[in-house]
């Protein structure tokens, strides 16, 4: 025990000396292009996509700004491609199927798809933490990594990585298209009870990526609670698991969740 605490400090410092070694070293990013399906002319547009706010200590360019405009690529692209594909679709589906297939957690899962976490450039503390594995940063790298395509190939070539991207979600969404407060709102006012509401009972993690854990309450009935990585998404998360207790919700594509 006393030479575990002895080697502690070394220990943790050699790898926090190795994850700066790492952040340090810009990643071969040849299998990440082959996986979007695109070549960068200005692969330094790429590095920066991937490169977290946290290497600051590196002087290195972040992704936030392109994240920003992945963001409005993003909900351009889609709103174009379901547009197209669905021409007799009323404007209130087409939003509820944008807003779906544009949330953090669709582009997270993309971002998973392409394995972007390991090509990411962190700062010690966010390595040693896991963040590669962050669905809050997986999201944004996601976005930043379109605001790239789109600086470096234009609109069409953004486009196109979308499509091959979020095409199968498009067609049969993953999630059903309701959102669960409006479902738990309707299905609690349909039965006499009052209106659900929302509290925060948690927060954790850094400023950068917090966690906030939500519950989902309506008076007579027991709480649901959930996290998320914004108030929102874990309000929607609560509402989410309320339903399901209520065996009121699943996950089946274009599923009709009711009550």
């Amino acid at each position: 025990m006393a030479l575990h605490r002895a080697l502690g400090p070394h220990l943790q410092h050699d790898q926090v000396s190795k994850a700066g070694e790492g952040a340090r070293k810009a990643p071969d990013t040849t299998r990440l292009e082959a996986t979007l399906g695109y070549r960068f002319a200005d692969r330094g547009l790429l590095a920066t996509a991937l490169t977290h706010m946290s290497a600051d200590s590196l002087r290195l360019a972040s992704y936030q700004r392109l994240e920003f405009l992945g963001d409005r690529v993003l909900g351009l692209s889609i709103a174009d491609m379901l547009f197209r594909r669905y021409p007799q679709a009323e404007e209130g589906d087409l939003s509820r199927r944008l807003a779906d297939l544009v949330r953090k957690e669709t582009c997270a899962e993309v971002a998973l798809g392409w394995d972007v976490g390991r090509y990411m450039r962190l700062g010690d503390g966010e390595i040693l933490g896991g963040a590669r594995k962050n669905r809050a940063i997986l999201a944004d790298a996601c976005e930043s990594i379109i605001g790239a395509v789109f600086i470096d190939g234009g609109y069409e070539a953004a486009r196109a990585l979308v499509e091959r991207a979020f095409g199968e979600r498009l067609i049969k969404p993953v999630r059903p298209l309701r959102d669960a407060k409006t479902a738990l709102q309707e299905w609690a006012q349909g039965r006499g009870y009052q209106t659900p509401i929302y509290s925060e009972r948690g927060r954790s993690g850094p400023d950068h990526a917090p966690i906030f854990v939500v519950a989902a309450k309506i008076v007579g009935l027991p709480d649901a609670e959930a996290m998320g990585p914004s108030k929102r998404l874990a309000e929607q998360a609560a509402a989410e698991a309320f339903l399901r207790r209520e065996g009121l919700w699943s996950d089946t594509p274009e599923g009709e969740n009711h009550g």
